[in-house]
């Protein structure tokens, strides 16, 4: 699983004194654990694509947090925070590319709104990036 994988990074982290990668690998693994515990109450499990979508979602945060310092023009916490997404983002899947989006629209009879999104969110998961594959729709 995907959190094996960070929790072997954050050990390594953790031996090479690294607080930024520590920092980051920590926050996945309490976001991990909190699902972990939402998921129990439902009966549910916590899975790859659960921890794929922590890990989007971080991501997302951690692309506002070095906007705003950006903004205020503090250069050393944009480095720190994009060494932190550049760690993160190789435990996601293959994301599909503009171009295998718009193949796999064009192969469909129904191109309205809903249904393009729901067939791909159905077929693809994780592994698409919706904002992506509504603006390869809008090309349609």
């Amino acid at each position: 699983m995907i959190i094996d994988e960070i929790k072997k990074a954050n050990i390594e982290a953790l031996k090479a004194k690294d607080q930024v990668l520590r920092g980051i690998y920590s926050v996945i693994m309490n976001k991990y654990m909190q699902a972990g515990i939402e998921a129990r109450a439902t009966g549910k499990e916590v899975g790859d694509a659960e921890i794929t979508k922590i890990i989007q979602k971080t991501i997302k945060e951690l692309e506002e947090e070095a906007n705003n310092y950006f903004k205020v023009g503090n250069q050393e916490e944009c480095e720190k925070i994009n060494k932190q997404k550049q760690a993160i983002e190789k435990y996601l899947p293959k994301m599909l590319t503009a171009e295998e989006i718009y193949n796999e629209i064009s192969l469909m009879e129904d191109k309205s709104v809903p249904v393009v999104m729901r067939a791909l969110k159905a077929k693809f998961g994780a592994n698409i990036d919706m904002k992506l594959a509504s603006e390869v729709l809008k090309k349609f």
